[in-house]
């Protein structure tokens, strides 16, 4: 087993593989290793915007986070890193994705997870407890192409005004404060996640008397 680990992670440094996937051997191979070859990677069940749960508050987590609250966690991050990875996307039918809320799989509690690609291949993620955003900037942004949702499996058009900057603060899963500075669209991804615990999905945001902004009104990215 060892050597079979060994000779894999060898491999996948070589220059025949993908960045994208070098980045992410120790997720994907781990399967193989241990799952085998046919592993069928489990999906998560998240709710439909149909679902009247997400348009609950959620109330706040209590810290430190139970094990299966973890488990659940690890599994939001595997799944939203795969997302991002066309082969793995494919391979196990995974809409792109980069934020998930607690909500999103009918827990009402208040904790949020980002997989942010912030360069090709390269991933940081984000897992915030009871977040609150303390400040943000006065700039305004909106994603050009719109933004989606996990839980919205139909294309809404329309531009939503965020914060280029924000501050949030909460406490990671032992119960630590932390505090993430986010900017242009890490910035959106914290604002649309920390919406769905407060019952809000993102079409809500879209003006009706105003659905698009040109680039004169506002910075699109």
């Amino acid at each position: 087993m060892v050597l079979l680990f060994t000779l894999l992670i060898s491999l996948i440094e070589s220059r025949a593989f993908d960045n994208r996937l070098k980045n992410f051997h120790f997720i994907f191979f781990y399967d193989i290793m241990f799952h085998g070859s046919d592993f069928m990677y489990k999906k998560l069940n998240i709710l439909d915007e149909k679902d009247k749960r997400l348009r609950n508050i959620s109330k706040d987590a209590t810290l430190p986070l139970s094990k299966e609250y973890k488990d659940i966690i690890e599994h939001i991050i595997k799944e939203l890193t795969y997302s991002q990875i066309e082969e793995l996307a494919e391979k196990y039918n995974i809409r792109p994705g980069m934020g998930l809320a607690f909500p999103q799989l009918g827990i009402n509690e208040r904790i949020i997870v980002i997989v942010h690609e912030y360069d090709e291949g390269k991933f940081d993620n984000y897992v915030v407890v009871n977040p609150k955003i303390v400040s943000s900037s006065d700039e305004m942004i909106a994603a050009e192409a719109g933004e989606g949702c996990l839980s919205v499996n139909r294309d809404v058009e329309g531009h939503i005004l965020r914060n280029a900057r924000v501050t949030v603060e909460g406490f990671d899963v032992d119960g630590n404060k932390i505090k993430v500075r986010a900017r242009e669209e890490l910035s959106i991804a914290f604002q649309h996640e920390i919406d769905h615990l407060n019952g809000i999905l993102f079409y809500d945001r879209i003006d009706k008397n105003k659905q698009f902004y040109t680039e004169d009104e506002i910075r699109l990215i």
